[in-house]
């Protein structure tokens, strides 16, 4: 007896995330429904128009807004930023360069800094 396989779902906040976009921004008939496995392959793979251009110029979710800053998620909540934002104001912001924003990027730098002296510490540790 052959068991059938159903679809995998998932809740469209999950999607949104796969997908790198803000939730409330897609189209309400991609909020309120699921989304397969096959459907989530499908809008990675050819981008419809709103995916595009929710991609291209926002708003983004926190995590995409702190990667195009270059910094973390946790330096943006540091920063008070707690609102999605379009590319034109991530451009702004970093046009504007404010004082937060140049630590939180120093502070991302020595944090690299550290997690690559680790690793290569951790790499020579383990040959040895």
């Amino acid at each position: 007896m052959k068991s059938h396989q159903t679809a995998q779902t998932m809740k469209p906040a999950t999607a949104a995330k796969k997908l790198g976009v803000y939730l409330q921004a897609t189209p309400s008939e991609f909020q309120e429904g699921v989304v397969s496995r096959a459907e989530l392959n499908a809008l990675q793979a050819d981008p419809p128009e709103w995916l595009r251009e929710l991609r291209r110029n926002g708003p983004h979710p926190r995590p995409v807004v702190a990667a195009k800053l270059g910094i973390s998620i946790s330096g943006l909540a540091r920063a008070g930023v707690t609102d999605a934002l379009t590319t034109e104001q991530v451009d702004a912001l970093k046009t504007e360069n404010p004082e937060w924003l140049q630590k939180e990027r120093a502070t991302q730098t020595e944090v690299r800094k550290e997690t690559a002296r680790l690793k290569e510490k951790q790499r020579t540790e383990d040959e040895a």
